[in-house]
């Protein structure tokens, strides 16, 4: 497990398009108005040369405190990520994590497959907590990789991890998931070098945004 650190307090210098972070969140349930964010794991990923490498050490994993007050967590969906009432009931408080989490990404753009839950929980969450939503740049990854490989008849993380080979440890688990996020990421980054000379985020993006005009 990854563990939040005092340096992720402070606030980190501006980064460019050096640094993105891929992240993945448990939350109570797929109802973004409803169910609560639970956790938060992200890996820091960092492009030199052209080309992107994991920092396993850039890394941030915190389990959200939960209230007292709160609905009894569902049995099924504590199954499904593995976060049990004592580890909600015991995590950091969630204004403190949430802004742990913004200190520690700065000014790095986020990514995430299936982007848009991860970023409506999280900005649900800072809404909540009186803070302002996350004002990184994001980038969903499964349209991206649909873009990239047409001919691959995948929809799911799983079936782009099969894909590719990629073994995620714990499915389901915010740490695993993200790992197993940035290293298709990675499986991805040829395809990019075919399409775009000079790769960044922002091409990344309008590759991304071209999904929508596809059929199918």
């Amino acid at each position: 497990m990854w563990e939040i650190a005092s340096r992720w307090f402070a606030p980190r210098p501006q980064v460019d398009d050096t640094r993105w972070v891929v992240l993945d969140v448990e939350a109570s349930g797929l109802d973004t108005s409803r169910d609560h964010l639970l956790a938060i794991a992200a890996l820091g990923v960092h492009l030199r040369g052209g080309r992107p490498r994991l920092r396993v050490g850039d890394s941030f994993e915190v389990v959200l405190r939960q209230p007292e007050a709160a609905a009894p967590p569902d049995k099924a969906n504590i199954l499904l990520h593995g976060i049990g009432v004592g580890a909600q009931r015991e995590g950091v408080e969630p204004k403190e994590a949430l802004a742990a989490f913004a200190a520690w990404v700065g000014a790095s753009p986020l990514v995430a497959f299936h982007a848009p839950f991860d970023r409506a929980m999280i900005d649900r969450a800072c809404r909540e907590q009186g803070r302002p939503p996350m004002a990184a740049t994001w980038l969903d990854l499964a349209p991206l990789a649909a873009v990239l490989h047409p001919e691959v008849r995948a929809q799911s993380l799983d079936d782009w991890l099969e894909h590719f080979g990629i073994v995620c440890a714990v499915r389901h688990q915010a740490a695993s998931d993200t790992l197993a996020t940035a290293e298709l990421l990675l499986r991805l980054w040829p395809a990019v070098q075919r399409q775009v000379a000079r790769p960044d985020f922002r091409s990344l993006r309008a590759l991304a945004d071209a999904r929508r005009w596809m059929p199918g």
